[in-house]
C-alpha cells in the first residue's frame, strides 16, 4: 500500500503545495494575521522548510522533521504561538486554497483535510496574543 505522500504525488508535489501555501500567506492581505505569527519566530523561509519536513513524515514519507528535532509533537512545536480558533480556521482556509491551486483533490486530500482540521483545532490555546498588544500600542490605545 502506498503512503499518503505517494498518493498526493510525492515530495515534489508536497514541496509545491507548501510553497504555494506560504506564497499565499505572504501575498494575501486577508492572511496577514497568520503571517504575523512568524514575525517572532525564525521567519517564513525556516517555516517553509520545517513545514515540508513535518508534512513529509506526517503523510507517511521520510520523517525529516523527527530526524532534525527528535520529535513531531505539534503542541510542543506551537507552545509559544498564540493560536485562536479564528487563526486555525484561517490556516485551514489558506491550506485548502493552496490544495485547490495545486490541483490536488480526491479521497487522500479529503482525508488529509479532515485530519488537518482536527489537528489545527487541537492547537487552539490561551497563550497571550502579542498581536493585540502590538496593535493597541500602535493605535495609541494602550497608554
Amino acid at each position: 500500500m502506498s503512503s499518503a505522500l505517494e498518493q498526493l504525488g510525492g515530495e515534489d508535489q508536497l514541496r509545491a503545495l507548501v510553497e504555494c501555501f506560504y506564497d499565499r500567506m505572504e501575498a494575501d492581505p486577508a492572511v496577514h494575521s497568520l503571517h504575523r505569527l512568524h514575525f517572532r519566530g525564525h521567519g517564513l523561509n525556516h517555516t517553509r522548510q520545517a513545514q515540508f519536513e513535518f508534512l513529509s513524515g506526517f503523510l507517511g514519507g521520510r520523517a525529516y522533521y523527527r530526524e532534525r528535532f527528535g520529535h513531531m509533537d505539534l503542541r510542543d512545536i506551537h507552545a509559544h504561538v498564540p493560536i485562536r480558533e479564528a487563526d486555525a480556521e484561517l490556516w485551514l482556509e489558506t491550506f485548502d486554497a493552496a490544495l485547490a491551486e495545486c490541483g490536488l483533490r480526491g479521497p487522500i486530500v479529503d482525508k488529509m483535510r479532515a485530519t488537518l482540521r482536527r489537528v489545527a483545532l487541537m492547537l487552539v490555546n490561551d497563550v497571550p496574543d502579542w498581536r493585540i498588544e502590538v496593535d493597541a500600542t500602535r493605535d495609541g490605545s494602550n497608554k
